[in-house]
């Protein structure tokens, strides 16, 4: 998710803080974002799919359905259903290095994991003190109870780095969602579908930290937010 980059820079410059915003401003805001929570979190599902590469002219019908599979994926991870059942397991082992930054303003970001040159989380401080007292503004506290959004971003990046990492979690996905790439008589190929991994983080995220909406409504809210923010 990106915006006018000039805008972000001059925003991080500043500080990022809602109360920079004028009320009538801040009124703005909370209207808007009170629209994108009449939207289901599916639909979010289904948006993110269809703005991804690959994805021109799919039939949204076929959009929603990968979306609501790799969202259940990421939920069943979380749950430690027969696609997961090991995922206990493994989050006892090779636990990534958690590095907390600032400039996720600027790019949207919460978290991000990163491999090289060891297993890492970067977590953004700025962004994550900018979704927690927009959560407060918009009163989503029964959504994203207070330090939610820190367990939610660790977790999302969790679940990114088990499938980086377990070839056989990939695959039990492509065949979940399955489409069929290529097909040579009773053979059938599974191929990628490109941002069901962001979906299954999400799916991931929600279910192990127990929010009541999926996060992709918390990414839209602040995107609106950046907006403002680099306007008022």
């Amino acid at each position: 998710m990106t915006g006018p980059r000039p805008a972000r820079t001059a925003l991080a410059q500043a500080g990022a803080s809602l109360d920079r915003l004028t009320e009538g401003r801040r009124e703005m805001l909370r209207a808007e974002c009170a629209r994108s929570a009449e939207t289901d979190d599916a639909e979010f599902g289904r948006r993110l799919l269809a703005d991804s590469p690959t994805h021109e002219g799919r039939d949204p019908a076929l959009l929603h359905r990968w979306a609501t599979t790799a969202t259940e994926f990421g939920t069943g991870l979380a749950e430690g259903d027969r696609d997961g059942e090991t995922v206990r397991d493994r989050r006892r082992h090779q636990e990534p290095l958690v590095v907390e930054c600032t400039g996720g303003i600027e790019r949207l970001l919460l978290a991000r994991y990163v491999s090289r040159p060891v297993p890492a989380v970067e977590l953004f401080t700025d962004t994550l003190a900018l979704g927690e007292q927009l959560v407060e503004m918009l009163g989503w506290r029964e959504w994203y109870a207070p330090g939610a959004l820190r367990a939610a971003a660790l977790a999302h990046e969790e679940a990114h780095r088990l499938l980086h990492e377990d070839a056989g979690l990939r695959r039990a996905l492509r065949d979940r969602l399955g489409h069929t790439v290529l097909r040579l008589g009773r053979l059938r190929v599974a191929g990628h579908v490109v941002g069901a991994d962001e979906l299954v983080a999400h799916g991931y995220a929600a279910a192990r930290c127990g929010l009541g909406r999926s996060p992709l409504l918390l990414t839209v809210a602040l995107a609106g937010a950046v907006r403002a923010l680099g306007e008022d």
